[in-house]
């Protein structure tokens, strides 16, 4: 089962029917989502291969009495309204053959700006806003497995529709961003922290946890890759750099140059020879009067120069 279907099993498991000014904005979210179609300028079809989404939407359905058939077309489920009762569901208008919110609900998104206060009408407001943008989620949503990437898309029917929904989830402090095609019109979210929140928002703790878990894990995996990272490439600077001062110091021999060196630079030449793979540090605690790793450091260099005729 992908992560997607998951998490819609979840919200179907966990989110009861119970009041009903809820069911009401859920079912409105799954209305207007991708997946939605108007049948004789007057129903709708709402199709589906999750049998968990279309149980949730069949009982939706049935708590606010409208009445409806369900048939399956291969994988591919469908409800089809008998009679969508437009005053069940008063935010709804169908207009050229598609199906809109109407300016009403674009007033409850306004005064969702004050949610924040805390009274009980702002309260009741919150929780039916959650309702829509899960039943959005539900009706055409879909999320990648986090092992993966960070994806979450939900899709809806229309422009008008998409752009109440980006500023919903704005309201909720989640920044999406919007795609739009001939034929499709969707939100995304790719940040995991913006993802996290929306799972959180619409009720999939279950799914929260198991998606920190993974970013956790990625994480520790993605420190760990760079500190290796790191470390091969110093390592790699270090062996670079002790192949460059051993060409030199055999260079000077050859041409019979180092005996003219300093005593200094003769004693750090020697046992760099002796020591191809010895850090700078651990070399100037072998000399006769010890040094640290810049004195070391300086006393090659000089090295390096001299061969090389500067």
């Amino acid at each position: 089962m992908s992560f997607s279907s998951d998490i819609k099993q979840e919200l179907n498991k966990t989110n009861s029917l119970t009041n009903k000014e809820n069911v009401k904005f859920e079912l409105i979210g799954y209305v207007i989502s991708g997946n939605t179609t108007v049948v004789k300028g007057k129903n709708f079809r709402f199709s589906t291969e999750s049998d968990y989404n279309i149980n949730r939407f069949s009982k939706l359905l049935s708590n606010l009495d409208i009445h409806h058939d369900i048939d399956i077309s291969g994988k591919t489920f469908n409800i089809v309204t008998k009679a969508l009762d437009i005053s069940k569901l008063e935010f709804l208008e169908i207009r050229d053959n598609e199906i809109f919110l109407k300016p009403e609900f674009e007033d409850i998104k306004a005064s969702n700006k004050d949610m924040q206060k805390g009274t009980q009408k702002n309260t009741r407001l919150e929780e039916n806003m959650k309702a829509f943008i899960r039943g959005a989620f539900m009706g055409a949503g879909s999320i990648n497995n986090p092992e993966n990437s960070y994806h979450l898309e939900i899709a809806v029917s229309n422009e008008e529709n998409l752009n109440f929904l980006k500023k919903q989830l704005e309201n909720f402090d989640i920044h999406a961003k919007t795609l739009i095609t001939t034929n499709k019109f969707s939100v995304y979210l790719k940040e995991g922290e913006e993802i996290s929140k929306l799972l959180a928002l619409i009720g999939a703790n279950k799914a929260v946890m198991q998606f920190e878990d993974i970013r956790i894990q990625k994480e520790m995996r993605g420190k760990v890759n760079r500190i290796v990272n790191c470390e091969t490439a110093n390592l790699n600077k270090t062996i670079n750099a002790a192949i460059e001062q051993i060409a030199a110091i055999k260079k000077l021999q050859k041409d019979g140059r180092f005996n003219k060196l300093d005593d200094n630079l003769k004693e750090i030449a020697m046992l760099r020879v002796e020591n191809p793979d010895m850090s700078l540090v651990e070399l100037g605690k072998l000399l006769k009067e010890p040094v640290g790793k810049s004195g070391v450091n300086y006393r090659l260099k000089k090295i390096v120069e001299i061969a090389n005729g500067k």
